[in-house]
């Protein structure tokens, strides 16, 4: 089975809201708590060979992720993001849509792409940047787009890609396309003009499109407490005239049912709905970033005890049994080779040939930028 393909599940209207979290009065949806246990909401019964699927798309996303962290600090590759602590977020959402909607990410969503079915190799021709990078260098490395795995190429600026997952959205709906849309964006983007300009538009035609806001706590330094005067992100919604549903973004099963009921009812006509993943990030914000000046090392260390990987993977080996210590041990050690393996691949291509700088935007090359191209090569002789 596909890593994406439909899954049937129908989400409890009766059950949505779980619990509820301090300072606020809405409600947070849980399914899955950081001990590995269900709540009362009640096991979605997931089936078992998604369950590894998504485990295993987990774990090789934390892999990645801390390999290109060292990497980085060893001048190997260029600035990084790190997505440690929010992967059931990005996994969760995945799983919730169909092979035939599409993905309009933010730069910390790894974890999509593991999940969508990226291949490392791809993944890590991307972070450097190389020769076989389908998108030639061109953009930083955590801007990931491949067409083939439905995944759209963004432009840095936060929630830049919002509208245009809006847009795309509601261009299927016009030719009556069968698919959804979803952007994912962080707490910091729903301060920004073109979050509010989607969620209106959206809200106003019933696009059918998901926003998945990955709620990590902080704007790089500045916490979600002075981005908003709301409660909470989900009840932004409200205004616009649809659905927003607050869910803990540790809990794959939680995030899974949430984007899952949002794309049911997209698919019906009945329009957008917002996901606010209520998560954090247990890294820096990029490897520009000191988190110790704006944080407490207590917050991070009580945010690890709620580590999204270590839940699912208590869940499996207790509820399930289709995972023990000895098989999740051998898993890592296969994911460690296959990443190390790709790093080494990729790391001996040579970078894009001069040539692309000046290809990609004309049918023909006009002859101002022949002459630069030209003096390129020179200078590059010298």
């Amino acid at each position: 089975m596909e890593a994406r393909e439909y899954l049937e599940f129908a989400l409890p209207q009766d059950k949505l809201i779980e619990r509820s979290t301090p300072k606020s009065g809405h409600l947070l949806y849980q399914i899955l708590t950081p001990e590995g246990e269900i709540t009362s909401v009640g096991d979605p019964k997931i089936p078992s060979e998604d369950l590894l699927v998504a485990y295993r798309s987990i774990v090789l996303t934390r892999v990645i992720d801390e390999k290109m962290i060292a990497l980085q600090r060893q001048g190997r590759i260029g600035t990084y993001v790190s997505c440690s602590g929010q992967e059931a977020s990005q996994v969760g959402s995945v799983m919730g849509l169909s092979k035939n909607d599409w993905i309009f990410p933010m730069y910390r969503d790894l974890g999509m792409a593991v999940q969508a079915g990226v291949p490392v190799t791809t993944l890590m021709n991307r972070m450097f940047a190389n020769g076989k990078d389908e998108l030639l260098g061109r953009d930083l490395p955590n801007l990931l787009g491949w067409r083939k795995y439905k995944i759209v190429s963004f432009a840095a600026p936060i929630a830049a890609h919002v509208p245009l997952a809006t847009g795309f959205a509601m261009a299927a709906k016009i030719k009556k396309d069968n698919l959804v849309t979803l952007s994912t964006f962080g707490d910091g983007a729903t301060s920004s003009a073109e979050f509010h300009v989607a969620m209106n538009f959206a809200g106003v035609y019933k696009a059918p499109t998901i926003f998945v806001c990955e709620n990590n706590q902080y704007a790089i330094s500045v916490p979600v407490r002075m981005q908003t005067a709301s409660e909470n992100i989900a009840i932004k919604a409200e205004a616009y005239g649809f659905e927003g549903i607050r869910v803990d973004g540790n809990d794959l099963f939680a995030v899974y049912t949430a984007v899952r009921h949002a794309a049911e009812k997209a698919r019906k006509g009945e329009g957008p709905t917002l996901v606010e993943c209520y998560t954090y990030r247990l890294s820096a914000h990029s490897t520009a970033d000191d988190w110790k000046k704006y944080r407490s090392a207590e917050e991070v260390e009580l945010w690890r005890k709620r580590d999204p990987i270590q839940r699912l993977k208590l869940y499996l080996v207790r509820n399930r049994k289709i995972l023990t210590e000895e098989s999740d041990a051998k898993l890592r050690m296969e994911l460690e080779s296959t990443v190390n393996s790709a790093i080494m691949e990729s790391e001996k291509v040579p970078p894009p040939d001069l040539d692309t700088m000046f290809e990609g935007v004309y049918t023909e090359m006009p002859w101002h930028l022949k002459e630069q191209l030209e003096d390129l090569k020179k200078d590059v002789k010298l």
